[in-house]
């Protein structure tokens, strides 16, 4: 082989190797942002996420795709908002869901005023059959018709009814994910023409929380807002909770706001806190 070209396999290799570092290592990409543009740009997207919850509730928008990682406030923010709805208008699926139990819902929840929130429950959006019935929901047609053609029925275990084969769907679907679906896509993931048409027909949310400064400011701002107040802690225990969290960010087992609480007990309940937090809450220390 002349040298300078690459063996058979190196592209393919090489594409795996970016996808695996994209996957795997989110928090190791460089920002040349300033604290306070960082600060700015998560309390935009918070603040963005906020209103298309409310418009999503409000059924103004029929599909809701929000991405960031686990334990910085997005369940939370997303929550919060349906909590001020009626508990019949709407559902949280956490884990697994399988494409009946999927068709199963998405027919409870059929009518205009529902939303059905999808939150870490990503399997999902590995099984072809449950995709499919995810598109045709979030689809932007103003009618959206959903099917279910099988030799089986399909029976609703509450109403005893048994389900139509397919059924006009005029509720609201909000995902809620630790999978970033625009890296995903670039890196041509197994799943990315999935990702690609669901975010076409969604509107999607990228809290925009990639790496440690990220995480850290993000936890700066909840607490600032008052997290470890609720929690019984005082204003120089904040101010110690947070002078431990940035010194050791880089051995705490995470960077979230559960973690930021678990530190905030230790701190309220025990006067050796720091050691017990360097063995509960940190790898590597003693």
């Amino acid at each position: 082989m002349p040298r300078g070209v690459p063996k058979a396999g190196f592209r393919k290799t090489n594409k795996r190797m970016v996808l695996n570092t994209i996957l795997n290592n989110p928090l190791e990409m460089y920002t040349n942002e300033t604290d306070e543009e960082i600060a700015e740009k998560l309390s935009d997207r918070f603040e963005i996420l906020d209103v298309m919850t409310n418009s999503a509730i409000d059924g103004d928008v029929k599909a809701l795709i929000v991405s960031g990682p686990a334990g910085l406030g997005k369940s939370f923010t997303v929550e919060n908002a349906l909590s001020k709805m009626n508990e019949d208008k709407y559902t949280i699926i956490r884990g697994m869901v399988n494409k009946t139990g999927l068709f199963k819902t998405l027919y409870q929840y059929r009518r205009p005023g529902n939303v059905i929130v999808f939150d870490d429950a990503d399997r999902i959006f590995f099984d072809d059959d449950s995709l499919n019935l995810l598109k045709a929901v979030c689809d932007t047609m103003k009618k959206r018709v959903v099917s279910y053609l099988s030799e089986f029925k399909l029976v609703d275990e509450e109403s005893a009814e048994v389900l139509p084969k397919q059924f006009e769907f005029e509720g609201t679907i909000v995902f809620i994910t630790n999978m970033d679906f625009d890296r995903m896509i670039d890196a041509g993931h197994k799943i990315a023409p999935h990702m690609e048409a669901l975010v076409s027909r969604s509107h999607y949310i990228d809290l925009a929380m990639k790496t440690k400064r990220d995480y850290l400011i993000r936890i700066k701002q909840v607490v600032a807002k008052g997290m470890l107040k609720d929690h019984g802690l005082g204003p120089n225990e904040q101010k110690e909770v947070m002078a431990f969290i940035e010194k050791h960010q880089n051995s705490l087992r995470e960077l979230s706001l559960r973690i930021a609480i678990k530190i905030g007990t230790l701190r309220k309940t025990n006067s050796n806190w720091e050691k017990i937090a360097r063995v509960t809450c940190c790898k590597g220390l003693a």
